[in-house]
């Protein structure tokens, strides 16, 4: 988690500057190719393969099709080389000058089997550098007092039978491989057969003095039966990832994440939210990630304030200490308010001991309609681990998701 980390931070809406496209409250990641290579071994962050390309939406054949030469000297225009980068070239260039690039030419490969359990048991890192307590002094808004550290509870196991819609997130960044939390959600366009994932904007993106992660994929029930580190050591794949690895082929974040989001979050975590758009690694069975784990929260952009809501839950993989990253944690409590900004919206906060990585978690409250829907997501917390706080979501957010679902509504 961040220290007033985000536990990663981004913005949502449309940003102090003007803008011309019609959503002006979401910054896509475009036009992301799904290439398919195959990892040299185990535990080997190397690749190669050839250079076929399944693309979103594809049927027929063998579902490969080759890259066309002008797309591929278009992508190499900016610094991205497809061949290198199936080599491991996604492992250089981290720069700024090659990192921080527009959004649209961001650009997330399938590398088969690059993660294994090895290395997914091995990413330890996460994008939350968490914030001192003081650094939240400048507050003009409506921020109630600091709640009591509420104990994280170990998620029952099989985990997919509690909260079959979280899973861990995994990416590459510059300081090695990272990690965070998600929730399967909703697509309007593809009603039961949603493949939208609800992350932290911070987990994504890195902000203005970066770009876009790498690597970046999706994995339901992480380790649903909660073996310890030890017992993964020989765990296959299956029992790590029941339910398979999924690669985001499109992203989507807040314009004010990548303006302005820092090291521990900034002013961006009143917008820190993105979604993910994912396909499987292995093509599957053609079921969508929704039928996979037979699950998909709504989310609700107009969730009731803070009195009016009696509880929340949030779930997340923590990773910084004392927690190991590879099982699944809750807390649930009665909300209350942080505000960072008096122009910005006010967030809800809990108590709450979960650390780093659990960042991009759902957080779970009574919908509109009575039935549970996802009304935030973890994004800072002080180096402390006391509490969390989650961006209240409304039409910013709701810009971002409405976009990512039209964008794949006709595939």
């Amino acid at each position: 988690m961040r220290p007033i980390r985000p536990l990663s931070t981004a913005r949502g809406g449309r940003s102090k500057r003007s803008r011309t496209s019609p959503v002006a409250a979401a910054v896509a990641l475009g036009a992301a190719l799904v290439l398919t290579a195959t990892a040299c071994g185990p535990g080997d962050d190397n690749a190669g393969g050839d250079s076929s390309a399944s693309q979103p939406g594809d049927s027929g054949g063998d579902g490969k099709v080759t890259i066309p030469d002008g797309l591929k000297d278009k992508l190499k225009e900016h610094g991205i080389d497809l061949d290198e980068w199936k080599k491991g070239g996604w492992k250089k260039n981290w720069d700024k000058d090659k990192w921080l690039r527009e959004a649209g030419e961001f650009v997330n490969p399938i590398i088969k089997d690059l993660w294994d359990p090895e290395r997914m048991r091995d990413a330890d890192k996460n994008p939350d550098h968490g914030v001192d307590d003081n650094d939240i002094s400048g507050d003009q808004g409506v921020t109630d007092p600091t709640p009591k550290p509420v104990d994280a509870a170990a998620v029952k196991t099989p985990y997919h039978d509690q909260v079959a819609e979280s899973g861990k997130l995994f990416f590459d960044g510059p300081d090695g491989s990272m990690v965070c939390s998600a929730t399967v959600v909703k697509d309007p366009a593809h009603p039961g057969k949603s493949n939208m994932v609800w992350t932290a904007g911070h987990c994504v993106h890195a902000g203005a003095k970066g770009g876009w992660y790498r690597n970046m994929v999706f994995v339901p029930s992480y380790n649903n039966s909660g073996k310890s580190v030890e017992e993964l050591q020989n765990a296959p794949k299956e029992e790590v990832a029941p339910y398979g690895v999924w690669w985001g082929d499109w992203a989507q974040t807040s314009d004010q994440w990548i303006e302005q989001g820092g090291p521990t979050g900034g002013l961006g975590a009143p917008y820190d939210f993105a979604v993910i758009h994912v396909t499987p690694e292995k093509g599957g069975d053609g079921k969508s990630l929704e039928e996979t784990v037979g699950s998909a929260l709504p989310v609700d952009f107009n969730a009731p304030a803070v009195p009016q809501i009696d509880g929340m839950t949030a779930t997340g993989y923590p990773a910084a200490p004392p927690f190991d990253g590879q099982k699944a944690f809750q807390c649930a409590d009665k909300p209350g308010r942080l505000s960072l900004s008096k122009p910005d919206p006010t967030m809800y906060r809990i108590g709450c001991t979960m650390t780093g990585g659990s960042s991009g978690g759902g957080w779970v409250a009574e919908g509109q309609d009575g039935k549970p829907a996802l009304v935030s997501n973890t994004s800072i917390g002080p180096v402390t681990a006391g509490w969390l706080a989650g961006p209240r979501l409304g039409k910013e957010a709701k810009g971002v998701y409405s976009s990512v679902s039209k964008k794949f509504a006709g595939q």
